[in-house]
């Protein structure tokens, strides 16, 4: 573009304004930025602040519940990776027909809430349900039960690791994989020795997501297993019947168990990535 006089005289006029603009901008968006951070953290803050530190003590049934849940959450936990890892690397290695419906069945419990998603358990696993009633007639009841609890907790679990392992096998570059099978290692070592490998901090991202998934699971698990009463259901029932002051402590626990391998995978995963 041909510059005119007029140009060239109001170019140091407006310079400044110009190189203050990128500048306000980007001051607006770090406000921003922290204000929502800072909304985020506050209901933290909040149980920091309003905990009873000189009066907190154990109800009874904690110390039960918090072995119930890390316990079937470790079970539910496996079971979930033994199944799922072969769901995700599907999905991520093979373009077919009606792919998508296959994908939409994965998010389809990711999208259902959490009470509706046990009504359906209930519906299709209860007592009197068209699963339930063979399976019980085999021995294996699934309601109220420690294997009604697994099944709430992999339900609850299965679909947020599908998705994080999916996105791990998706960041392996697929020219490493045809190099190892052009070696002529078998497609099973290949997985092993260079999709496992170079996967394993986003699929470590998935089991920990999963496990806090699992251990925090509640409103599949009131519907299908009320007993045995993991740390969920205790909370509430603490709240019930001994008020705000009686679920600080279990709070505490499950923060104290369930959220450092999450958000220590999370830092390593950011930091695998490039970022600070």
């Amino acid at each position: 573009m041909t510059l005119t006089p007029l140009d060239t005289a109001a170019a140091p006029f407006f310079a400044p304004h110009a190189k203050q603009a990128p500048a306000r901008r980007a001051w607006i968006v770090a406000g921003a930025g922290l204000a929502g951070l800072l909304f985020l953290s506050l209901p933290f803050a909040g149980l920091f602040l309003s905990t009873p530190w000189q009066t907190l003590h154990l109800q009874q049934g904690d110390l039960g519940s918090l072995w119930v849940s890390v316990s079937y959450s470790l079970i539910a936990v496996a079971i979930v990776v033994m199944f799922a890892t072969p769901v995700a690397w599907w999905l991520a290695r093979h373009d077919f027909r009606g792919k998508w419906l296959m994908e939409m069945l994965v998010l389809l419990p990711l999208l259902t809430p959490p009470l509706a998603m046990g009504l359906l358990l209930s519906m299709s696993y209860g007592p009197y349900s068209w699963i339930g009633q063979p399976l019980d007639r085999l021995g294996l009841n699934l309601t109220n039960t420690p294997s009604a609890f697994l099944l709430a907790q992999v339900y609850g679990s299965a679909p947020y690791f599908i998705v994080a392992a999916r996105s791990a096998f998706e960041g392996v570059p697929r020219e490493l994989e045809q190099i190892s099978l052009t070696l002529g290692q078998s497609p099973w070592r290949t997985f092993w020795r260079i999709t496992v490998p170079l996967s394993g901090l986003g699929l470590a991202a998935g089991v920990a997501l999963a496990w806090v998934r699992a251990l925090g699971e509640f409103g599949i698990v009131l519907i299908v297993a009320y007993y045995p009463q993991g740390i969920p259901v205790k909370l509430w029932v603490n709240l019930q019947d001994t008020g705000l002051p009686a679920v600080y402590p279990l709070l505490w626990l499950f923060f104290l168990i369930g959220l450092p391998l999450p958000l220590l995978l999370g830092a390593l995963s950011r930091r695998g990535q490039g970022g600070a």
